[in-house]
């Protein structure tokens, strides 16, 4: 059996594997992915991350796979851990980084433990729409943010049934056939919301999201005129801060600001 070296990173709470692929010789399947996820068999952790050579314009190449073993487009935690977990195998130039994922390329420079992530243009935000979701009538916003996202805006955050809502709302046939994130969300000031956020792939609550992040900063711009930067507390305790332009009825030059923190490393078998 192969013997992996991983490197266990969190960004705000939000937990990854990272593994070095530079070389090609890696080709997990979904089930060798969602164990080393499994918190009880494995390392643990929301999802993995593999660095690869880049096909084009960046410097690597970044690609993520959820706790279940399929791989998504985008995830910001993630990419603020794989931009310092890439510095330890390469320093950047000026400490600055760029990597090509499936939402696009993304710039990262590095401050410390702090990463801010140049983020891929978003998608069109949605008006609301009523959905009907764990016996309620729900008003559901949505944004592409390198993945889909629904928001929730709710009065009282700590009591919203976080597992059973966002379960609904992720496999309701309005987001079919892909699925979406949900967050649900709080404002508590002009600039300043709370967010909690049931994960596509992880299918259940983590402790933060930062393309949720993004998406429910944006959606508080579009719904409030809100302006930029928008601090978002997350689950886990930590605020990530999220700068943007309006760009006409969109939005442009996304900018992600969070930490990305080394846990611990180590070698398993698969």
């Amino acid at each position: 059996m192969p013997i992996l070296h991983f490197q266990k990173m969190n960004g705000a709470g939000n937990d990854f594997v990272l593994l070095d692929n530079r070389d090609g010789s890696l080709a997990l399947t979904d089930a060798q992915i969602a164990r080393l996820c499994d918190r009880h068999r494995g390392v643990g952790a929301d999802g993995l991350l593999l660095v690869e050579k880049p096909a084009a314009q960046g410097d690597f190449r970044m690609r993520y796979y959820n706790a279940d073993g399929r791989e998504a487009e985008m995830c910001g935690n993630g990419a603020r851990c794989f931009a310092r977990f890439v510095n330890q195998l390469a320093p950047a130039n000026h400490g600055t980084v760029t990597f090509e994922t499936p939402a696009g390329l993304i710039s990262a420079t590095l401050r410390g433990n702090a990463v801010s992530l140049g983020m891929s243009q978003p998608g069109s935000f949605a008006p609301g729409v009523e959905l009907e979701a764990g016996g309620q009538t729900l008003t559901v916003y949505s944004i592409n943010t390198g993945v889909p996202h629904a928001v929730v805006l709710v009065e009282q955050l700590e009591d919203t049934d976080v597992h059973p809502l966002g379960a609904a709302l992720r496999h309701h046939h309005h987001f079919q056939p892909r699925g979406t994130n949900v967050n649900f969300v709080r404002q508590l000031g002009p600039q300043d919301l709370a967010i909690r956020t049931y994960e596509r792939g992880v299918e259940a609550e983590t402790l933060a999201c930062g393309t949720g992040v993004v998406a429910s900063a944006l959606t508080l711009a579009a719904l409030t005129g809100a302006e930029s930067p928008v601090h978002v507390l997350v689950k886990g305790g930590d605020t990530l801060t999220v700068d943007f332009l309006r760009d006409g009825e969109g939005f442009s030059h996304v900018v992600l600001t969070g930490p990305a923190d080394f846990v611990f490393e180590g070698d398993i078998t698969v």
